[in-house]
This record gives C-alpha cells, structure tokens and sequence, in this order.
C-alpha cells in the first residue's frame, strides 16, 4: 500500500467521523426542538384555559349588561329609583367627608 492508499484510508475515515459527528448533531437538534416543543405546549395550556375563563366572563358580563338594559328600558320607575340611591350614595359621601374635616 502506498501513500496515496493511506491518505485515502485517513480521508475516509475522516468523513466517516464528520458524518457520525453530523448526525449526532443533528438528533441532539431534534430531541432538543422535540422538548422545546413539549414545553412551549406545557406554557400554553394554562393560557387557553386563562383565555376561555376570560371569553367566559366576557359573555358573562355581555348578558348582565343587556339584561339590565331591558329590565330598565321596560321599568322606567326602576330607573328612578336607581337614579335616587346612586344620588343618596353621593350625598352619603359627601356627609362622611364633611364629618372627617371636621375632626
């Protein structure tokens, strides 16, 4: 065997070597993308729940909102009295405010 026979023996296994060292790589890559993946859908779940939780306290509150609106369009002696306790609350207020200064 001459030189040109090793020299071929050593780049051989040389691109045998770069080749296992590439493919390792390239599965270390993928078990890594795999866990990344794992762990961004593991982050997500709470926040669809926490997204869903809020659609619900938005309907929620959509239906509140026009329930009050109709029963206070079809009761509009409802809406006075509403009128006079929020006007009683302010005047409350103001009294205690008044009382505070004064001590």
């Amino acid at each position: 065997m001459g030189p040109g026979g090793i020299a071929t023996i050593i780049a051989a296994s040389s691109l045998a070597i770069i080749a296992v060292a590439i493919s390792y790589a390239v599965i270390r890559l993928t078990r890594t993308i795999d866990e990344i993946t794992k762990t961004i859908a593991m982050i997500n779940s709470p926040l669809k729940s926490i997204s869903n939780a809020g659609k619900s306290l938005e309907s929620l509150t959509k239906k509140v909102a026009n329930a009050t609106e109709s029963f206070l369009d079809e009761n509009p002696l409802a809406m006075k009295a509403a009128a006079a306790v929020v006007a009683a609350a302010k005047l409350k207020k103001k009294g205690k405010k008044k009382s505070k200064a004064k001590e």
